[in-house]
């Protein structure tokens, strides 16, 4: 009987890491779009992101608002996301925190897709070495995109099981 107790102790420890970790991600991201968002409204964000919007066919459309007025409502959308991600930190399960995450997920899919729309993502000597400033700038979205599926994931896991419960 004791392993048992044992293995349970070690589960228990286990899952209350597991759940501390997903809230410092949440964290994180949270901190991330909230601050990156703020920075929208300056013009020097605003001229730092604007070979990235101008070069993408998904974001190029934000030019007819000026330079500006384009880094705004990319940091309105930073903003609100992060707001919505920061009701997970209470509830994971309900749709703001969802929709936060799943724009989260939109937002890492569009960066990472200026890996293929502007120029010098890649060094001079070719594919695939990826460029100093702009190549490996962009390449660690992949993560940040990662952790945004992690919490997409664990928001509609948490969904279905608190539904479950319910119908029961």
């Amino acid at each position: 009987m004791a392993p048992i107790a044992l293995d349970r102790d070690v589960t228990e420890s286990s899952s209350s890491f597991e759940a501390t970790a997903g809230q410092f991600l949440r964290f994180a991201m949270v901190f991330l779009f909230l601050s990156f968002g703020a920075h929208k409204f300056t013009a020097y964000e605003a001229n730092a992101i604007a070979p990235f919007v101008s070069n993408s066919p998904l974001t190029s459309w934000l030019n007819a608002f000026g330079r500006q007025g384009a880094s705004v409502i990319v940091g309105v959308a930073e903003l609100a996301f992060g707001l919505l991600l920061a009701v997970g930190l209470w509830r994971p399960a309900s749709g703001f925190a969802i929709a936060g995450a799943v724009g989260s997920v939109i937002t890492y899919l569009t960066t990472l897709s200026f890996m293929l729309t502007t120029p010098d993502v890649f060094s001079p000597d070719g594919p695939p070495i990826l460029s100093g400033t702009v190549g490996q700038f962009l390449v660690k979205d992949v993560v940040l995109l990662a952790v945004s599926v992690l919490l997409l994931a664990q928001g509609l896991a948490l969904r279905q099981s608190l539904a479950q419960r319910h119908s029961r």
